[in-house]
């Protein structure tokens, strides 16, 4: 394990080897088993562990275990990692690598690898040149496009203000972090019928959750209506990518050994992903437009351009200069948004069976965060708030909720039209 050295006037950050005591690191909170609500017990103990920063002087990490049973579990753990010791994807994929199938104590988890899109083998002739041409003219233009418009984010375009954007210093609030299960079959089913992806699927949860939540907030402070939505305003999510080429628990697992393929570390890039925020009569529209976004923003090169500019900045100018710019991306956008593929079957902790795995991030110029952890046949929606702009985060997440049964319900109701017909 490593610890780093605390930055005191202007002192260069190292890393060093260090012991590790885990009676430093894993806390048993003594609780009162009793208590009339726990899961409010355990809110309030997360909210305020956001407010107490991680020890510098020993390793970055500490499990908190609260002996409390609650509708999910019998009992809850933390896990809270400083970020600079990893990003999230390899942070849950050591964890994962920690745990082992309920079924076999000696397998590891099970983790859906992406499927690759099958190629044409055919690769002659004039249309082949053609297609070929035209796909790398638009990657270019895409990654073009969108690097200025990252530039101008950093120097100028600000989102609208709207009742989810953060005011200045909003990193340094107190968060609250609530989450809700959906049903992960729910959402394959919209993605089979539709022919998208479960990415796809998410973002129009987004864009229709954050219109309902949106034509809430606006309807108190004006005359209600069916609509109360302003006319066109700025919203965009900052989306976390993972740019690693090696994927799996057995590689992250392996990723400390010389020459792995899997690489420790921040290895993330980002892209600035717009939500058009409207009211749509079929609610499937959320997911076609989302779709369309999502296909443009995949022929595009940001995320590994942002990962490897951030590179040379740091290297050309410092850590400080990185942070700024990070900062002014995070800040001129109104959330960040991340999905994480889980386990296909129950796993467990040394022992212990896990049935739900939340994760987030805290302190980050932003009011809004949302997390989409997969896991068996379930899908955690994980909102981490600044309650001082988002007071409600368990109405925001029953928005989501509600999206994703409409476009259920949609769906069912499209095939039963077409058998009705047929």
């Amino acid at each position: 394990m490593f610890d780093v050295d605390r930055v005191i006037n202007g002192v260069k950050r190292k890393w060093i080897k260090t012991e590790v005591d885990l009676d430093n690191h894993v806390i048993v909170q003594q609780v009162d088993t009793q208590m009339e609500s726990p899961s409010q017990f355990i809110d309030d103990y997360i909210s305020n562990l956001t407010t107490i920063p991680v020890d510098s002087s020993k390793p970055l990490w500490e499990l908190r275990i609260l002996n409390l049973k609650t509708p999910e579990a019998e009992a809850v753990a933390i896990l809270r990692i400083h970020h600079s010791i990893g990003d999230g994807m390899s942070l849950i994929s050591s964890l994962f690598a920690c745990c082992r199938k309920s079924s076999d104590p000696g397998a590891l988890p099970t983790i859906p690898m992406q499927k690759q899109t099958d190629r044409p083998r055919n690769r002659r002739g004039v249309l082949w040149l053609l297609l070929s041409v035209w796909s790398v003219l638009r990657l270019i233009l895409n990654t073009l496009v969108d690097i200025s418009l990252l530039m101008a984010t950093i120097l100028f375009m600000k989102d609208t203000k709207t009742p989810l954007k953060g005011l200045s210093g909003v990193e340094h609030n107190p968060k609250r972090i609530v989450h809700q299960t959906v049903s992960l079959d729910d959402i394959k089913l919209v993605k089979n019928a539709m022919a998208v992806t479960v990415n796809d699927v998410i973002l129009g949860v987004m864009q229709a959750g954050l219109s309902r939540y949106l034509n809430r907030k606006y309807g108190e402070v004006g005359k209600s209506k069916s609509n109360n939505l302003p006319g066109r305003f700025r919203l965009r999510a900052t989306v976390l990518v993972n740019i690693r080429q090696a994927n799996g628990i057995q590689a992250i697992a392996d990723m400390m050994k010389k020459k792995s393929k899997a690489k420790w570390g921040n290895k993330l890039g980002f892209i600035c992903f717009p939500f058009t925020i409207a009211l749509r009569l079929d609610p499937l529209d959320y997911i076609r437009q989302a779709k369309t976004i999502a296909d443009r923003k995949k022929l595009s090169l940001l995320a590994l351009c942002t990962y490897l500019i951030n590179n040379c900045v740091v290297k050309l100018f410092g850590s400080k200069v990185s942070s700024c710019l990070a900062y002014r991306i995070f800040f001129n956008t109104t959330m960040s948004i991340s999905n994480v593929v889980g386990p296909v079957e129950e796993i467990s902790f040394f022992g212990h069976p896990i049935a739900f795995i939340a994760p987030t991030v805290y302190g980050h110029p932003q009011a809004l965060t949302v997390h989409f952890q997969s896991y068996i046949n379930k899908m955690s929606i994980v909102v981490t708030v600044d309650p001082n702009v988002i007071p409600d985060p368990h109405l925001l997440c029953d928005d989501f909720s509600e999206s994703l049964k409409l476009f259920k319900d949609a769906i069912i109701l499209n095939n039963s039209v077409i058998a009705n017909s047929n």
